[in-house]
């Protein structure tokens, strides 16, 4: 009976500490140009993640989002494309701590110019 109870417990715990990348994630996004310019601006997501498929949307403001596609949660290693309206396309690199989404942003912004950034965001919900 003590041995159930502790097994219990113990399968209690690990389910509890599992971290959940599914919900809504602002920060920060720090964005340096080829020409070495740097601009601080925002990022929202509102992700959703099941058996390591990650599907949602991104953007700088809850307002503003495009929708994500080729998401992927391996691990603590999170990966996605972001293409924009206006013909660029963001590619993410990331890591998912269970606290915190941070890593880099690759790809082409508005008129087609080559851009990075770096990300970090933290749980609004």
């Amino acid at each position: 009976m003590l041995r159930k109870l502790l097994c219990s417990l113990l399968f209690s715990a690990l389910t509890l500490g599992a971290a959940e990348l599914t919900g809504k994630w602002s920060g920060s996004f720090n964005i340096t140009t080829t020409d070495g310019q740097t601009k601080a601006d925002t990022a929202y997501m509102d992700l959703k993640e099941k058996g390591g498929e990650v599907t949602g949307t991104a953007g700088p403001a809850a307002e503003k989002q495009w929708s994500l596609r080729k998401g992927k949660l391996d691990g603590q290693k999170l990966t996605f494309e972001v293409p924009m309206d206006d013909g660029g396309l963001l590619m993410f690199d990331l890591t998912f701590d269970g606290t915190a989404i941070q890593g880099t942003c690759a790809g082409t912004g508005s008129g087609g110019e080559k851009m990075s950034a770096k990300v970090n965001l933290k749980r609004t919900t």
